[in-house]
């Protein structure tokens, strides 16, 4: 203990994982059998030599003798202890639990750094990728039959919000191509946000495997709150209302996305230079009177159509006011906010809006990176989990409960 503290607390780490070694070594072999043969219904296993082998832990290596199991057919191994411990990939549960942890928010060498770094512990690259794609492998084929449950809440569920979106990433053959994001929020009768669950996708053409993931989803929830009220909030895009609406009682135009046709409205109303505190006032008086009065968006198509037949516009502000004027005469249908604000119900996607950079963007965006299918695929399919409260703890509980075999 002699030196810096720093020096001092090296050594203690080190101690703790040497006691970790120790520890997990007598951990393994209580999972081991005794030699004897066992019987799986009506296929008897004979033991072989117990063997040395090595096994992955979060404090180090630990090599074990443990039986290993095969018919008098011969064909396949059988390791009881790795089944009944849960061993993935040659390591320990909690070590797979650190790792695909660190890799929903790392790439793979950034994950061998911080294990050197923090935990005085040495992994190869291919170990840590090969390890958490196995675990996300267990997550994308189990997506269909675990359900997971919700978290007690604060306050009774009055409202609940079903929206998606999509983020593009840059993809290794297909160029950029959009990633699939659902959010499920829970509202209050006040109007605050209780919980939210998220759910990631990889690009897809059609998005039927996205889709179906969704509904399952929806149909858990709607089991659980039969008397909620279920409101659709997404942009413009057609897609979404196809899918949205079978499912909401109301459908509302994400305010965002309006706010941002409405900004470039304001340079058709003030075209000068100088106009920018006129467009400024402009845009924030339209935004109250759309969050306030009923029938803003017909007195703002009425004044869109006047712009139109205003002299000395550019024709790029021509174009940008054309495409605002057909986006509210499609969408003022779903663009009732007085109402909406009125009854303390949410009136925009920003949970969704913010799921494409925290769920998406920051992981698989990084200067780079270029993605296949599965691979993004298993990064989105962790990161949903472990954004979506205690999903995370709930599926390494299931894990421990049925096993970690891997089947996609």
């Amino acid at each position: 203990m002699d030196g810096s503290l720093l020096e001092a607390e090296d050594t203690i780490q080190n101690a703790c994982n040497e006691v970790g070694l120790l520890a997990t070594e007598k951990a393994l072999k209580n999972f081991d059998t005794d030699g004897r043969a066992l019987q799986t219904g009506s296929i008897k296993w004979t033991a072989k030599e117990a063997s040395e082998k090595k096994y992955q832990t979060p404090y180090g290596v630990v090599e074990i003798k443990r039986y290993t199991y095969q018919t008098s057919k011969g064909g396949k191994v059988w390791c009881p202890l790795e089944e009944q411990a849960r061993i993935i990939r040659g390591g320990t549960p909690r070590l797979a639990k650190q790792v695909s942890h660190k890799y929903v928010h790392m790439n793979a060498q950034a994950v061998r750094h911080d294990f050197q770094a923090n935990h005085n512990r040495k992994l190869a690259k291919s170990y840590i990728q090969n390890m958490a794609d196995w675990v996300g492998g267990i997550a994308q084929a189990k997506e269909e039959d675990w359900t997971y449950t919700l978290p007690e809440l604060d306050e009774a569920v009055s409202t609940i919000v079903f929206s998606m979106d999509g983020a593009y990433i840059l993809m290794q053959e297909d160029g950029w191509r959009e990633a699939m994001v659902g959010a499920v929020s829970f509202y209050d009768t006040e109007g605050s946000r209780l919980h939210s669950l998220y759910l990631g996708a990889p690009p897809e053409y059609g998005k039927d495997i996205f889709k179906q993931r969704y509904e399952k989803e929806i149909r858990h929830i709607k089991a659980l709150y039969p008397d909620a009220l279920y409101l659709g909030i997404a942009d413009g895009a057609k897609d979404n209302w196809s899918f949205l609406t079978p499912h909401t009682s109301r459908q509302l135009l994400d305010f965002y996305h309006v706010t941002e046709y409405l900004g470039k409205v304001a340079y058709a109303a003030f075209p000068q230079k100088t106009g920018k505190p006129k467009r400024k006032e402009w845009l924030s008086d339209r935004c109250h009177q759309l969050k306030h009065d009923s029938e803003a968006a017909k007195k703002l198509i009425k004044e869109m159509e006047t712009l139109t037949r205003k002299k000395g516009l550019t024709k790029s502000v021509k174009e940008d006011l054309a495409q605002a004027l057909t986006y509210f005469n499609n969408h003022q249908h779903q663009m009732n906010y007085a109402e909406h604000i009125a009854a303390h119900l949410p009136i925009g996607s920003g949970v969704t809006e913010a799921a494409c950079k925290t769920l998406v963007k920051q992981r698989l965006c990084c200067s780079g990176m270029r993605w296949k299918n599965q691979g993004a695929g298993i990064i989105l399919s962790l990161r949903s989990l472990v954004q979506s409260g205690d999903r995370w703890e709930q599926f390494w509980n299931k894990i421990n409960q049925y096993g970690a075999q891997c089947y996609s």
